[in-house]
């Protein structure tokens, strides 16, 4: 079952993971968007999210932001924060902030899917 939650498309994998698709941008327009939704799930009791950027044009330090403050949240429950799909736009974010260093990226969902498994 597919939840779209404040622009965001919110798809179970298993009983504590899930893939939420970024959509067009993650800034601050709607970087509290996510935190709320990511925080929603962190209490349903998700622990280990995959990060679909695939469409994602736009992220920038606010959304960054509320990425980390996303894998600081799940980090003490043995949670994780993965990248998936990261595309170019995103991938030069990621670069330029060493952010790779935090979070595994993955060429696709359904790799992030196996190796959370």
């Amino acid at each position: 079952m597919q939840a779209t939650t404040m622009n965001f498309q919110i798809e179970p994998v298993t009983h504590d993971t899930v893939v939420i698709r970024i959509g067009k941008a993650l800034d601050f327009r709607n970087a509290a968007d996510f935190k709320a939704a990511a925080q929603e799930q962190v209490r349903s009791g998700i622990r280990s999210f995959i990060l679909d950027f695939n469409d994602t044009g736009i992220l920038d330090s606010t959304g960054l932001g509320s990425i980390f403050s996303l894998y600081r949240q799940v980090s003490p429950m043995s949670g994780q924060v993965v990248f998936a799909s990261v595309s170019r736009p995103v991938q030069v974010v990621v670069q330029l902030t060493r952010t790779y260093k935090v979070f595994r990226q993955f060429p696709s969902v359904e790799a992030a899917r196996e190796a959370l498994r």
